[in-house]
């Protein structure tokens, strides 16, 4: 039996398609591996959305040629996408495929997994903007939260973003597709699923629509939880967030990017809202949902963003009730606009308002944990580490605690005690 060992790089919908991949994989005789095992192939699942993705993903190629240098090394996804020549320029790597063609990844293997002298490249810079379907189900996943792939690429041009360019322009799954996988997953025990995408709210086949999506989920009997992966600040309706309040399924429990809080930094990254429509989305989502978990994204140091820029983003942000960020130093990434934008921000400076942010982020999130202690929470329990099982709330909260049983994929209530770090310690009732 081959074996194969399969890594993913950036985003849930990455996540989607390695597993999508790896089930293909084990249906046709393969045994799926750790990550920097002995494998016979290797599969690296890329990002490009940063720089320092980039980086990662060759360190990812050559720690795996390193550790397996006899292994069939493929290499796919957005990095894939947007760097053929880099990747070809790394001494091992044995097929490349983009985005248009990396589900269909089995039919570019060697038959007998041998070694290259140069690369296979199966690549388009024209990606379909055709609806699609996937005739896999991404049941090899290791969490208990499987991911749902129902669209791909995006219409939105941010001025700093290249993924428009690496996933291609906005597409969307068949809806009775869609579907199918999402009983499949359920029938084999997940009960938990995850929408992805690159700009999920945008979803529209036929006449369906992200709400429709949302509505043929919650018929699904065995599905307990749904919960909605990054999307987009337009496409967070009040219509949405009354679906989600009124809903025994949909999780409450929202991740909507907001980059900056300074009206003109957001009017120059091609931003589709200005700061007070994120504030009225915010606030009326904590209005129904009173224990809802929000994130964001916020982005430092973008061409242009001055002191005062900054302090608006930092004053605004504080005052709003999030429960935490991600946060990105701006980079440039060289095909889109904000590449030749000036004035490009001082290194140390981006450093800096980082920090500051990723600090604010934190008390935020403490600040968001101490309003459910002493309360108890059901929690989807996925892993043990350390003598303790760790899962998530409804509403995103990494909650652990003490036990001997095995709880994985269980959701069991649990009383929070106190907060340790990002995590909250609790107690199995």
């Amino acid at each position: 039996m081959p074996t194969v060992a399969l890594h993913t790089l950036g985003c849930r919908l990455n996540q989607a398609e390695t597993a999508i991949i790896a089930n293909k994989l084990k249906q046709r005789g393969f045994e799926i591996v750790e990550f920097g095992e002995q494998a016979d192939l290797t599969i690296i699942n890329t990002c490009t959305v940063t720089e320092q993705a980039d980086s990662k993903c060759r360190q990812a190629v050559r720690q795996s040629l390193r550790k397996n240098p006899q292994s069939y090394v493929a290499v796919i996804g957005c990095y894939a996408q947007m760097a053929v020549d880099a990747i070809s320029q790394i001494g091992g790597v044995d097929l490349i495929i983009g985005n248009e063609h990396k589900l269909s990844l089995e039919k570019y293997l060697d038959e007998n997994l041998q070694k290259q002298p140069q690369p296979l490249v199966v690549h388009t810079s024209k990606i379909s903007r055709q609806p699609f379907t996937i005739e896999s189900t991404g049941l090899y996943d290791t969490h208990t939260r499987a991911n749902l792939k129902i669209q791909d690429g995006c219409n939105f041009i941010c001025s700093f973003c290249i993924i428009a360019t690496a996933r291609g322009p906005a597409r969307s799954r068949e809806f009775d597709d869609l579907v199918k996988e999402a009983r499949e997953l359920v029938d084999h025990g997940f009960k938990e699923i995850v929408l992805t995408g690159v700009n999920i709210g945008t979803y529209r086949y036929e006449d369906k629509t992200f709400f429709d999506v949302l509505r043929a989920l919650e018929k699904i009997e065995g599905l307990e939880r749904i919960r909605i992966s990054s999307i987009e600040p337009t496409t967070v309706t009040p219509e949405l967030i009354d679906l989600m309040a009124d809903s025994q399924k949909i999780c409450h429990h929202l991740h909507i990017p907001l980059q900056s809080a300074d009206d003109a930094i957001l009017k120059s990254m091609r931003r589709k809202h200005i700061f007070s429509d994120f504030e009225k989305i915010v606030n009326y989502a904590v209005k129904r949902m009173p224990d809802v978990g929000l994130g964001t994204d916020i982005m430092v140091g973008y061409p242009g963003e001055d002191e005062q820029a900054f302090v608006n983003t930092k004053k605004r942000v504080a005052d709003l009730p999030l429960a935490y960020f991600h946060v990105f130093t701006y980079s440039d990434r060289k095909g889109t606009a904000s590449y030749k934008m000036k004035p490009k921000i001082d290194p140390q400076v981006k450093k800096l308002r980082t920090r500051i942010i990723i600090e604010m982020g934190r008390r935020k999130k403490i600040a968001f944990y101490q309003n459910f202690l002493g309360r108890t929470l059901p929690v989807l329990f996925e892993q043990q580490y350390e003598g303790y099982w760790e899962g998530f709330s409804e509403n995103y909260m990494r909650i652990k605690v003490r036990s001997e049983q095995n709880l994985k994929n269980e959701i069991l209530p649990v009383k929070l005690i106190e907060i340790d770090g990002e995590k909250i310690i609790g107690e199995l009732l």
